[in-house]
């Protein structure tokens, strides 16, 4: 039987969505491993002179405990 961990992580970036999910894992990986899945729980952005400057999310990372 596995056991699984989430960890809640907020990351931005300022190319797209996914560019900053994939950011949150890569920074969450320096220190947890065995990541199994990411979740997207929530998008946002910052908009400056009507153009989206800031992609923000708010992940959870699931990850087997060993």
């Amino acid at each position: 039987m596995a056991v699984l961990k989430v960890i809640e992580v907020l990351a931005n970036s300022s190319k797209s969505w996914e560019d900053a999910t994939k950011q949150a894992v890569a920074h969450a990986s320096k220190s947890v491993k065995n990541i199994r899945s990411v979740y997207l729980n929530e998008q946002s952005a910052t908009v400056e002179n009507g153009a989206l400057t800031q992609y923000r999310v708010n992940v959870k990372i699931t990850f087997e405990v060993m």
